[in-house]
């Protein structure tokens, strides 16, 4: 096997182990908790919106929240697909995840309605406890549940939720096949007391909450995620981050050639 022949093998070697590298990365290109938001097409307002099909979704993992009700460990959502759309002045937030049975109804000690809830920070210069803030740090909770509707929440700590008085979100749910959609929809210029706002120039935190009424799951008992946030302002994640990365692989590549070359010209040369 001539010295040109292992040179063009490792050449070859080279650009995949320079694409996997490369890959690795562009396959999480976006950081872990950023959830993207895109250009809504369209009235969203319904989980069946054919505008939802072009939203791309984040994944964020669910767990049970740390809580001292009984049962508070026994929960059973894992994760909760969610998908982020701006414009016409409003926010619209798709949340879908699977639940094998759908309860509506909350009429007996033993029933329990399916329950989601999306959590937002007050005051964005902080982020909050987790466990729906705190008396001085306080959120702002959009909540829906399958036998009693939307609400709009305050809360500063576990058992201290308030309603708005006047609601600035709607909801509108779904369930097909194992799965429910919730679509919540708020104002951007929407104002108020201790109502969060929703700008142009800046990351928003928020978190997620669902409850599986068949299990039981009440109150503290509930699948909860970590902090998350919508990249309102400028940053690094996105194509722009995407094509950054790509840029650093063309670098890589043209670097393997050019030496790899130069090595099979020294090698027909000697």
């Amino acid at each position: 096997m001539t010295d040109a022949h292992h040179i063009g093998t490792a050449l070859l070697l080279g650009l995949v182990v320079v694409t996997a590298t490369v890959a690795a990365p562009l396959a999480s290109a976006r950081p872990a908790h950023e959830i993207p938001v895109s250009p809504a097409t369209g009235n969203l307002s319904t989980p069946a919106a054919d505008g939802w099909a072009s939203v791309p979704a984040a994944e964020v993992p669910m767990t049970s929240a740390p809580s001292s009700v009984p049962n508070a460990d026994d929960t059973t959502v894992e994760r909760v697909h969610v998908q982020a759309a701006r414009g016409d002045g409003t926010l619209y937030l798709r949340l879908q995840w699977d639940d094998a049975t759908r309860d509506q109804s909350a009429a007996s000690p033993e029933a329990f309605a399916d329950q989601v809830a999306v959590q937002f920070p007050v005051n964005e210069s902080a982020r909050p406890p987790i466990a729906m803030g705190g008396p001085g740090n306080m959120v702002n909770v959009w909540y829906w549940s399958a036998d009693a509707g939307t609400q709009e929440l305050l809360a500063g700590g576990a058992g201290s939720t308030t309603a708005f008085g006047q609601p600035a979100v709607d909801a509108d749910a779904r369930y097909d096949n194992g799965t429910w959609s919730v679509v919540y929809a708020r104002s951007v210029n929407a104002s108020g007391t201790n109502r969060t706002t929703i700008t142009d120039d800046g990351d928003l935190d928020v978190a997620f909450a669902v409850w599986n009424g068949s299990n039981g799951e009440r109150a503290g008992q509930k699948s909860v995620s970590e902090w998350h946030y919508f990249p309102f302002g400028d940053g690094p994640s996105g194509p722009p981050y995407e094509a950054l990365l790509w840029s650093v692989a063309g670098v890589a590549i043209v670097a393997v050639v050019g030496v790899t070359a130069f090595g099979v010209q020294r090698a027909r040369g000697g």
